[in-house]
C-alpha cells in the first residue's frame, strides 16, 4: 500500500460536480493498494496526531501512485491492486480511521474526482508498506 499524506488546512474533493467529502484542518490521505505524528504542538515540533488536534481525515483513492514510469511514454499501472481487492483494502483503511473517532470523508472509489486542497506547510510524507513497515 501506497499513501501521501498532506496536513491540510483544508481540502475537499469533487465528482462529477458533487462534492463527496471536505474537511478543514487535517490529514488529506492519497491511497493506492499493490498515519500519524505529523501536527505541530506548542514548541513547533511535529508530534500531535490528528485527533489531538481536533482534525478530520480525507481519504482518495489514487491508484495512479502505483504508476512506473521507468519505459516508455506511457506510465504502467501493473503494480496497481485489481479494483475489488483495491476497494477492499481502500474501504477497510477508512473503517479503521473512523473506528479510531475521527472524523474520516472519502472520494469515490475508481471515479474521476477532482480534489482541491490547501497544503499546510507544506507538509507531505510517502508511505510506502514495501518500505516504512
Amino acid at each position: 500500500m501506497r499513501a501521501v499524506v498532506q496536513r491540510v488546512s483544508r481540502a475537499n474533493v469533487v465528482v462529477s460536480g458533487e462534492t463527496t467529502g471536505e474537511i478543514g484542518q487535517g490529514l488529506l490521505v492519497l491511497i493506492a493498494v499493490g498515519q500519524a505524528d505529523i501536527f505541530e504542538d506548542e514548541k513547533g515540533k511535529m508530534n500531535l496526531a490528528v485527533a489531538e488536534i481536533g482534525g478530520s481525515v480525507l481519504v482518495v483513492s489514487q491508484f495512479t501512485l502505483y504508476g512506473d514510469v521507468r519505459r516508455g511514454k506511457r506510465p504502467s499501472f501493473d503494480g496497481a491492486a485489481p479494483p475489488q481487492r483495491g476497494r477492499e483494502l481502500y474501504d477497510y483503511f477508512v473503517e479503521r480511521i473512523r473506528a479510531q473517532g475521527l472524523r474520516c470523508e472519502t472520494g469515490r472509489f475508481q471515479e474521476m474526482m477532482q480534489v482541491e486542497l490547501v497544503n499546510d506547510g507544506p507538509v507531505t510524507i510517502l508511505v510506502d508498506s514495501a518500505k516504512n513497515f
